[in-house]
């Protein structure tokens, strides 16, 4: 699974509402069973440049905690989805110096601001051997849909799904707060907007994500069926 993502939980929200340019609204009830999505290609842009999520060739972000390391890479790489082109970007996750996985994940953006999760190929690794790719999707293919990963215009009390391929990926995010402070290893930032994220894949369990302007995610804390956090220990942004 990618780096953003959650493997959490905690139920359904409420409606979902998120627009894509001229194209075809996403309305979910939070139980998944009326999610869907329509796109179309001409409503896609070339570069991915929310300020929440920001997704620039050459940039780099690393992260550390609890004996974990992920590091995340934009690619000059692209793929063709849905018709539309999008962004390929790799994380690499390692726990206590060993490598357990390596992602690719698929992005797009929007003519309004919306950035798009059109599915990932992941690979789980033990003792140096590809064990699983049971996290891998693509959009349109087996029934698999995509999500709105980062709003154009997030607000507090907004709620979207960010992927669905029934059974195997079902994030889901919401709005908390707004204009927040994140002092992490890499430094402090103002003006932070954090996120509920989880997924019906794993109840009870639910992670808040704090992101910058500018820079993305900063900041992942595990708040219930846990502890544990992942902070942004390096930064480069691409150019």
């Amino acid at each position: 699974m990618g780096w953003w993502r959650t493997v959490i939980a905690t139920g359904a929200v409420g409606v979902v509402v998120a627009a894509c340019g001229g194209g075809g609204a996403v309305i979910d009830p939070g139980d998944g069973g009326d999610y869907t999505v329509s796109l179309d290609p001409a409503d896609f842009v070339a570069k991915i440049d929310n300020p929440w999520f920001p997704l620039v060739p050459g940039s780099r972000w690393v992260y550390e905690g609890d004996g974990e390391r992920v590091e995340v890479v934009v690619t000059d790489e692209t793929r063709q989805i849905l018709g539309i082109t999008a962004t390929v970007v790799r994380d690499t996750v390692s726990m206590d110096g060993e490598l357990v996985e390596d992602t690719f994940d698929w992005f797009a953006q929007d003519r309004a601001g919306n950035v798009w999760y059109l599915g990932e190929d992941s690979t789980e690794y033990e003792n140096g051997e590809a064990v699983s790719t049971a996290g891998s999707w693509e959009a349109g293919v087996d029934g698999a849909m995509p999500g709105i990963v980062m709003p154009a215009d997030p607000s507090v009390g907004d709620a979207y799904r960010q992927e669905f391929f029934a059974g195997e990926a079902e994030d889901m995010a919401e709005v908390l707060r707004t204009g927040e402070v994140a002092t992490v290893a890499y430094g402090s930032y103002e003006g932070v907007m954090v996120t509920k994220e989880w997924t019906p894949l794993e109840p009870d369990v639910v992670e808040e994500k704090h992101y910058a302007r500018g820079v993305g995610l900063v900041l992942e804390v595990k708040v219930a069926g846990g502890e544990g956090m992942v902070e942004l220990v390096s930064f480069e942004a691409g150019q």
